[in-house]
């Protein structure tokens, strides 16, 4: 059992308001976490067909049942128990009554945000994080496994582990999004994704390198960014430079799903892959956007690009100050590693430089810091 960095969050908004929501990723340790600290509630699993049914055709008999509170399991089968679970806090306002967890995203759910819009406390619990599992010892292994919890606690290679998710994932969260027929092109999709992690989105090669429309690969992209196996990294909005790339950057929830995706099957097939180094990107990226999340906040993170070439990989807007990180997956530093963090700092006249790397030097270097991967919680997340 891991214990997860958000305890302290959910803790706390179950004091503040009468629902809490859990959302993330299919198995990303949501029931277990809510079954240990609401315990006293009891749990209802939505993805039984028979307990689903009743939640359905008579939800206010089924609610009934469960005016103390309970835990509903995978409540996005039921959207509209929550215009009904709305009269009830309304009614009763008891803070931590219900927990509601669910693989798809609230935030992209016009059920949660019409019937429970000031109710609920909102948090995502992603995959196991770095600090988690431990401090990394092993960067192409922490890459390669991913960070599910049943991979770990079960101690399962990737290929045992992913091949599975992905079927499930297809079956069960896919099809309740989206009527999709042709479930082998909707595969062949998310491969095509997987290829270009870390990249600019570019619909038209998508489409054409998929057979579909630009409507259709709008359509599934929604379908993996509702279903917590994507997300965007949108382009930094300060006009610090007029001529700035406008499309978002696409990324992973976990890199080992991405890793299986993309056919590999050992660490050291990782070691010379060509999106080596767009893996460790999007390891650190997903590092940053865990911690935050984790701690209840916001993760106001972008990119920067322009069409000069100059680009910076990530920019935090946190607390009023830019943090402007490079990510390498290189071991030995060089100087060329963090020219475009100095071209951007320099640019914005506000922002802070960092670099995060493989290698051990660290300190700063032309007003930059040197962050080691194995340092990142000591060195970056404690001095912001």
């Amino acid at each position: 059992m891991y214990f997860r960095s958000i305890t302290p969050v959910l803790e706390r908004f179950s004091k503040l308001y009468p629902v809490l929501g859990i959302t993330g990723p299919r198995q990303s340790g949501k029931t277990t976490t809510a079954k240990m600290l609401f315990g006293q509630l009891p749990y209802v699993s939505l993805e039984n067909i028979d307990i689903r049914f009743q939640a359905q055709n008579d939800p206010r008999a089924f609610l009934a049942n469960y005016q103390k509170g309970a835990i509903f399991d995978e409540v996005q089968h039921v959207p509209d128990l929550l215009s009904y679970l709305q009269e009830i806090v309304d009614d009763s306002p008891v803070n931590g009554r219900y927990i509601l967890t669910g693989s798809q995203n609230f935030a992209l759910n016009h059920h949660v945000s019409q019937s429970l819009s000031g109710r609920i406390g909102m948090t995502t619990l992603l995959p196991l994080s770095l600090s988690e599992l431990g401090k990394p010892t092993d960067i192409t292994l922490n890459i390669f496994n991913g960070g599910y919890p049943g991979l770990h606690q079960r101690n399962m290679h990737p290929i045992d582990f992913y091949p599975s998710y992905i079927q499930t994932y297809i079956e069960r969260d896919v099809r309740q999004l989206k009527n999709i027929e042709n479930i082998g092109r909707f595969q062949t999709f998310l491969k095509l994704c997987a290829g270009r992690v870390g990249q600019i989105i570019n619909l038209s090669s998508l489409a054409q390198d998929c057979g579909i429309s630009h409507t259709t690969v709008r359509q599934w992209l929604n379908i993996l960014e509702a279903s917590y196996l994507i997300f965007f990294l949108q382009p930094f909005h300060q006009n610090f430079n007029k001529r700035l790339i406008k499309m978002p950057k696409l990324y992973f929830y976990d890199t080992g799903l991405v890793c299986t995706l993309l056919g590999l099957e050992k660490e050291s097939q990782l070691e010379t892959h060509y999106l080596k180094g767009a893996l460790f990107e999007n390891l650190i990226i997903l590092e940053i956007v865990k911690k935050r999340l984790n701690q209840g906040l916001p993760t106001n993170l972008y990119f920067w690009r322009d069409r000069t070439g100059h680009e910076v990989d990530l920019l935090a807007e946190w607390g009023g100050n830019i943090h402007a990180i490079e990510i390498k997956a290189g071991s030995t530093f060089q100087s060329d590693f963090i020219k475009n963090v100095q071209y951007f700092c320099e640019l914005s006249k506000v922002a802070k430089g960092y670099l995060i790397y493989t290698g051990q030097q660290n300190g700063l270097h032309a007003k930059v810091k040197l962050i080691p991967i194995k340092g990142i919680e000591e060195m970056f997340f404690e001095d912001l």
